[in-house]
């Protein structure tokens, strides 16, 4: 069973939220976190190269110090601020008319080491050492992670129950997603969303598989260099937000492709019916209808791809993925991609992006073809971790992202 505290949250006054609060440091590259960077956001925290000109190498020693200096800067101006006694947060996003909502919570690095807070992506000895340079730098969670957790009636009614008051935060950011945000300070409430989580079985990383993965290793470390150790230190927890499972949609992560292996269009189409049903579908926009069929886009036209029984194992949970499906059949076995994570002639999309986006990299002569999957459901995530699986790279895209900067947690 997991294991959950309150923390007091350092965040931005009321005023101050939508200008403070960011993206988070990895879907923004250095120019495009610069310009969109106004004088309070966040981003000169967790991406301070952009206060230099020209931008800074982000792994030399004078960005990691500016990050240093910036976050102690916004709290002594009072742009971010420590809360005067531990509690819990519900953060609320909207998307599509759809809204999710967490709870901010710190999450325990035991449950991490000991595989209570179960993965499904492999991380890089490299990311995750870049990322505990940060936490380690600011002795701080300054971006949270984002989990799943099996949903719970008695934690869902104190989440309706909370919300129906006036949030603390609210406000609808630049790419049109609103975010709310309500304290919870009441006692007995803390006390008992404690107790809860207690007998939640496990989280699930959904979103942030490298800053999980840091935040507990530099838990991990300071408890290895304390003698005085006794576990309720706050370094034995990091920031996260749990979402209930039934809230959280997978949205598709697609694939477009630089060449097609020596063969025309015509002979590729050709070779793919061995394993599909291959359909013409023509100039307008075709969107995956169902598990085992893809869209493709090539030589202006979209295509229809049902795989045929017999070519993936409904048995394995990896194996009857979609992302599996098309990498044996198409990557590996006519394409000759053999690693996603490293080859250069393969590139993938997030579906926020919308298949317009396949279309117009195609047409551009960039790329050769396009392949639209269907989404990966909640369920198979969860299945896939539960089994101690790893799904295949680039299979699942969240959306909408958590902000950055509306609670960070300090590990001291």
């Amino acid at each position: 069973m997991v294991k959950v505290k309150p923390f007091a949250a350092v965040r931005p006054p009321k005023a101050l939220a939508q200008e403070v609060a960011s993206r988070p440091y990895d879907v923004l590259n250095s120019k495009e976190a610069k310009a969109e960077a106004g004088e309070k956001s966040l981003l000169h925290i967790i991406k301070p190269e952009i206060d230099f000109d020209p931008i800074a190498d982000e792994h030399s020693q004078q960005v990691y110090d500016k990050a240093v200096e910036n976050f102690k800067d916004w709290q002594d101006k009072g742009w971010l601020v420590q809360d005067k006694k531990e509690m819990y947060y519900v953060y609320a996003q909207t998307m599509d008319g759809r809204t999710q909502y967490g709870l901010v919570v710190g999450a325990n690095v035991e449950d991490y080491l000991t595989g209570k807070i179960k993965k499904h992506e492999l991380t890089r000895k490299d990311k995750e050492e870049d990322r505990m340079i940060h936490v380690r730098i600011q002795n701080a969670n300054i971006e949270p992670v984002f989990f799943a957790y099996p949903d719970n009636d008695e934690i869902n009614s104190i989440v309706s129950g909370i919300v129906k008051n006036q949030p603390e935060y609210d406000y609808i950011a630049e790419d049109g997603f609103g975010h709310k945000f309500w304290i919870i300070d009441n006692e007995s409430t803390i006390k008992r969303i404690t107790e809860i989580f207690a007998t939640v079985p496990a989280f699930y990383v959904a979103d942030g598989h490298h800053r999980t993965a840091a935040a507990a290793l530099v838990g991990e470390e300071k408890r290895k260099n304390n003698p005085e150790h006794t576990g309720e230190e706050e370094y034995n927890y990091f920031l996260a937000v749990v979402f209930p499972e039934s809230h959280l949609k997978i949205i598709d992560y697609n694939r477009v492709v630089k060449d097609l292996n020596g063969m025309s269009a015509e002979d590729f189409i050709k070779k793919l019916s061995d394993d599909f049903v291959v359909e013409k579908m023509g100039t307008e926009i075709y969107k995956p209808a169902a598990l085992h069929n893809f869209s493709m886009y090539i030589d202006n036209n979209w295509y229809s791809l049902t795989a045929r029984p017999g070519t993936y194992d409904e048995k394995d949970p990896v194996g009857v993925l979609d992302v599996t499906v098309m990498s044996n059949l198409v990557f590996d076995k006519l394409l000759d991609i053999k690693d996603l994570r490293t080859s250069r002639r393969i590139d993938f999309i997030g579906g926020i992006r919308g298949l317009g986006e396949l279309k117009k990299r195609v047409d551009s002569g960039e790329m050769a073809a396009a392949f639209a999957l269907y989404p990966v459901s909640m369920r198979q995530l969860i299945d896939i971790a539960d089994t101690g699986n790893i799904m295949p790279p680039k299979t699942t895209w969240f959306e909408p992202k958590l902000r950055s900067g509306l609670a960070i947690h300090k590990l001291s």
